[in-house]
């Protein structure tokens, strides 16, 4: 069986063995367990992006540089064998298949494609847990099954935001994740979407995407609407005056008029000031400070893009602008099922993401591809070329 393998940060092309369904629950061909194995698939489209190497607490078989990883957790395949104890009539040979990228391995879980002992889809079979494996419905093809998992993400992080229809999201960054943020806010029907990337190639793809305002961060500021508007406070002294600030000030003027109650009722029905929902889908040090700095106040910031480093921000400048600050990682697996039920149903269109396909031998070179935000945005990788 031909496979990628990443080690010390380069892709190597091998034919190490072949995934082995009997060897136990949710297993790889080099462990061994006890129970019932997901069905094996042979992955027609995989979704390429750069390795993520952020700490997983808890985990201690995420992959390091001196490992010998076969990559790839975002696929889509074909169902070859089973396990013993799967289901035949669930998943019957020849189904197309995606599933989460989590393997049983007797009592363990391993993440598929960013460990030893999950090898992911960068390779002609790869092993799933047959209860996080979904149909691929009939009228689907396999480039766009194959985003269902980043997508799933998006949909999770947009979740995590909590957006209404009537609220202002800004997606500051607008590779992979920030454009797939751009699409599931759309899709959840929120009808206000800013953009901010320096690329004017991801900026074209942020408008395909859905965002109804692309901004260069280089001549205008993502901001810079907030601050023209009346809905939103933009200086920290709104905050210390509450009561004689703009419906306060006309409240407390009505005589016999239980004001306090009314504001209280008034926050009940969301009616009080609120600021934008900031999905910051950069990544890198600095970024979770800017947008503290710059947004409104009373901003709601979801932090999806992943920062491999260190990184700072004030804490006093977030508190005095009441700011409230939440992190996303991955979804369940009703969130990775709805997305794939949006993606076939047309209600999300991941195709303006698919700006490549390689094959095998073409995977090294798709990474150095990608480096370059004005010529991709998603690669696929098809293990039959």
């Amino acid at each position: 069986m031909r496979a990628v393998v990443c080690h010390q940060a380069e892709s190597h092309r091998r034919g190490p063995a072949r995934p082995d369904a009997r060897a136990g629950a949710g297993s790889s061909s080099r462990s061994s367990g006890a129970g019932s194995a997901g069905p094996t698939c042979t992955p027609a489209r995989t979704a390429t992006r750069p390795p993520p190497t952020s700490p997983v607490l808890g985990y201690d078989h995420f992959m390091r540089s001196t490992d010998h990883v076969v990559m790839g957790h975002e696929f889509v395949g074909t169902v070859l064998d089973h396990g013993a104890g799967t289901s035949r009539k669930a998943f019957p040979a020849g189904s197309r298949v995606v599933s989460l990228p989590v393997l049983r391995s007797g009592e363990s879980v391993h993440l598929t494609g960013l460990s030893e002992q999950a090898p992911g889809g960068y390779a002609e079979q790869v092993l799933v847990t047959a209860s996080m494996t979904m149909r691929v419905p009939d009228e689907l093809d396999a480039d766009a099954a194959a985003l269902t998992e980043p997508m799933a993400v998006a949909l999770h992080a947009v979740r995590r935001g909590q957006v209404g229809a009537r609220d202002v999201a800004v997606v500051i960054g607008c590779g992979p994740i920030g454009l797939a943020v751009i699409a599931m806010l759309k899709a959840t029907g929120v009808r206000h979407v800013i953009a901010s990337d320096f690329s004017p190639g991801r900026r074209a793809l942020a408008e395909q995407m859905g965002a109804d305002v692309v901004v260069d961060p280089a001549t205008d500021s993502p901001w810079a609407s907030f601050a023209e508007s009346k809905r939103y406070l933009t200086e920290a002294i709104a905050l210390a005056e509450p009561g004689s600030r703009r419906h306060g000030q006309s409240l407390r003027a009505v005589p016999m008029l239980p004001w306090a109650h009314v504001m209280r009722a008034a926050e009940k029905v969301g009616a009080t000031p609120r600021g934008p929902i900031v999905f910051e889908c950069v990544g890198v040090p600095g970024m979770i400070e800017h947008v503290v700095a710059n947004a409104p106040l009373l901003t709601r910031v979801v932090v999806v893009g992943v920062c491999m480093g260190q990184d700072s921000f004030r804490p006093s400048m977030a508190i005095n602008k009441e700011i409230d600050l939440r992190f996303a990682f991955a979804y369940d697996p009703s969130e990775f099922h709805q997305t794939l039920q949006w993606i076939a149903a047309g209600k999300v269109d991941v195709r303006p993401l698919i700006t490549g396909t390689v094959g095998l031998d073409g995977v090294a070179g798709a990474f150095a591809d990608l480096a370059d935000p004005e010529r991709h945005a998603k690669i696929l990788v098809d293990p039959t070329r």
